[in-house]
């Protein structure tokens, strides 16, 4: 079974590799068919990955940790670098995810691109993406587990700026793509940072060695001591801030909506976003060892589940809506993961039920945009179920299950989340609690303002400016796919605690503690916040949609600027950095190259007037002579009399 492992990464990076060097190999083909290799690929995985989960679910709990050498990477006197992947019930749980959601968005994107004339280049960097986040999640060690993050990396900036030419905005989408690239650069610093610390205290960065091998063995993190600990922690939260979009590296989020709808489906619902969530999870010995830095991970997931619903709140385009609820939801996942052995399973478990209704959202959000010629504003919407009920429906159970209402899968892995916020002592249930609580209830509230300005009210576009329709089946087929696991996977993995028990091999047994309030309690009053926040963004919303939107309360003006996120980053650390750089530039130039050019100068002069003393006359030679024998004398006989005077 363990010998096919390898394929999963593989394939899909065997169908990148084809699809981007087929036509200088002269496969011209490929340009017209190429995008069903790059779907090829991405089923294969699929099913080989399905295949190897089912066979793992038929294994003792005390089975399912399997590393799996590849070779030595490298060899360098006693250091020996293995290659090798670790298969266990997190990773499969990550590799069912990405390559089922993955190939779903790949047969989606067959319909989606087909007019694109580099349609097949599109798929290579999709497969490209599909293979990073493999690694990532398989890989056994932090140093292969960064090469899958940074080809992550790659691959966003690649798909996210990927319409940067012949295009009225190609300048915009590529200033987005390289804003990802350079905020996820100060994250990997984390990434790189938590490495060295590792290695430095340990001597290793395999999970094995690290974490135990699953059967037992001893943990090399235990040797660490707590301000170690939490200095690693610290940075691997740092960058998980930069790939999952968390506060204070969330500003490239919403700018990734210039690349094509697939990819934004991608990157939220399976690939890019999840992998900080991953890394801290994996992590989790690290973080068990360091209760500050869980604290911190804790606070920046609050603050981000509730910025990024705020900044929901008010956004018209509909992708960047979906985003900011991406980063909210995320922020979910973080402050789960920062609960420690009560939350990791929960985590995950949001994640995926996320993966499932998050890609159905933004798979019928690029349905819509193809119906309404890529109109993305919704304020131009309104009553599109109409001329396409299959989008709508897809697109309202996705809506039902983010909002957590039963039983839709939110409500199976959110709630849990919530439940476990409220868990601790202190002040910190009560606050932590309270966010998970209120984001749930701006959640439902900006959702429904979503869905409401979109398929609802009264239709705010005129025929035959607009003519929308429903989308091919190719298209509709993937989103009622995922309406389906919107609706049942979180109740069937919920079902006895299966999902939280299958977890167990990786992440420890999820420890119950009892809330701060009774768990009806809490389960009622989220289901009324939702239910309040439904009800008052329907209200708002059904019928009163400006063609403008109107200036609002400053409040809503800053939601709009993402809290003016950019103009902090701008003030904080662009600023400073351009003031830094141009002080250092000037004392390069005025100090440090003026004084090398003094010096070099006075030595031309220097050598200027020796040279004069080089006339070519034996007579002038003769006297210079005659003049040193007569100075020699003179310092000879100065030293003689004051060795005198000094004696007597």
């Amino acid at each position: 079974m363990i010998g096919y492992a390898p394929w999963l990464v593989g394939a899909p990076l065997l169908g990148a590799a084809i699809l981007l060097l087929g036509p200088v190999l002269g496969l011209k083909w490929l340009d017209r068919w190429g995008h069903w290799i790059g779907v090829l690929a991405s089923s294969t995985s699929a099913v080989l990955g399905g295949w190897l989960l089912f066979r793992m679910i038929g294994t003792p709990a005390d089975e399912r940790v399997v590393d799996h050498h590849l070779w030595t990477w490298l060899s360098a006197g006693g250091l020996e670098v293995d290659l090798g992947l670790r298969l266990d019930p997190l990773s499969m749980t990550f590799v069912g995810l990405v390559t089922f959601v993955g190939t779903l968005i790949h047969f989606y994107s067959v319909e989606y691109m087909a007019h694109d004339p580099h349609r097949r280049r599109f798929f290579a960097y999709l497969n490209l993406f599909v293979a990073a986040m493999l690694l990532l999640v398989l890989a056994d060690s932090y140093l292969l587990l960064f090469v899958g993050w940074e080809g992550v990396g790659l691959a966003s900036y690649l798909l996210i700026g990927f319409w940067d030419t012949q295009r009225a905005n190609a300048r915009e989408n590529a200033v987005a793509a390289k804003k990802a690239f350079v905020m996820n650069r100060v994250g990997d610093m984390g990434l790189i940072a938590a490495m060295a610390l590792l290695f430095a205290n340990t001597g290793a960065l395999d999970f094995g060695t690290l974490f135990g091998s699953g059967h037992g063995g001893e943990a090399a993190i235990g040797s660490l001591n707590e301000a170690t600990a939490t200095a690693v922690g610290l940075c691997l939260l740092l960058g998980a801030c930069g790939k999952s979009a968390q506060f204070p590296l969330q500003a490239w989020l919403g700018d990734a909506m210039a690349g094509p709808t697939p990819v934004s489906a991608l990157i939220h619902a399976a690939t890019m976003v999840t992998a900080g969530v991953y890394l801290l999870v994996r992590s989790g010995p690290v973080l068990d060892a360091a209760p500050t830095a869980q604290l911190v991970v804790v606070i920046i997931g609050s603050i981000t589940l509730l910025f990024g619903a705020i900044v929901g709140t008010a956004k018209d385009d509909i992708k960047k809506a979906l985003a900011a609820s991406t980063m909210s939801q995320i922020g979910y996942m973080m402050l789960a993961a920062g609960l420690g052995t009560v939350g990791y399973a929960f985590a995950i478990f949001h994640l995926l039920t996320h993966g499932f209704f998050k890609a159905g959202l933004f798979l019928g959000a690029g349905s819509v945009m193809h119906g309404m010629k890529d109109e993305v504003d919704m304020r131009g919407f309104g009553a599109l179920s109409r001329v396409m009920p299959l989008t709508a429906w897809s697109m309202m159970f996705g809506w039902l299950a983010i909002l957590g209402i039963p039983p839709f899968s939110g409500f199976w892995s959110k709630d849990k989340i919530i439940e476990a916020a409220f868990t601790g002592e202190g002040w910190q249930p009560w606050v932590f609690g309270g966010a998970a609580l209120l984001g749930a209830g701006i959640t439902a509230f900006y959702m429904t303002r979503l869905m409401t300005m979109t398929f609802w009210g009264r239709p705010r576009w005129t025929e035959p400016e607009y003519h929308p329709h429903e989308s091919p089946a190719l298209m509709v087929w993937p989103q009622v796919i995922l309406a389906v696991g919107s609706i049942a996977l979180g109740g069937v993995l919920a079902f006895g605690d299966i999902f939280t028990t299958w977890l167990e091999p990786s992440v420890g047994h999820a420890e119950h503690h009892a809330p701060v309030l009774p768990v009806p309690v809490l389960m009622a009053a989220t289901i009324a916040v939702v239910l309040v926040g439904a009800f008052v963004g329907y209200a708002m919303y059904r019928r009163n949609v400006p063609a403008v939107a109107p200036r609002g309360s400053f409040l809503t003006r800053a939601a709009r600027n993402d809290l003016y996120q950019d103009a902090a980053n701008e003030a904080l650390v662009v600023r400073p950095g351009e003031g830094l750089t141009a002080v250092l530039v000037t004392g390069d130039r005025n100090v440090i190259d003026q004084g090398w050019n003094a010096l070099a100068q006075a030595v031309a002069s220097i050598g200027a007037l020796l040279r004069k003393a080089q006339t070519g006359y034996v007579r002038a030679y003769a006297a210079s002579m005659a003049a040193g024998v007569l100075i020699i004398g003179a310092v000879v006989v100065l030293v003689a009399t004051v060795g005198q005077t000094a004696g007597a």
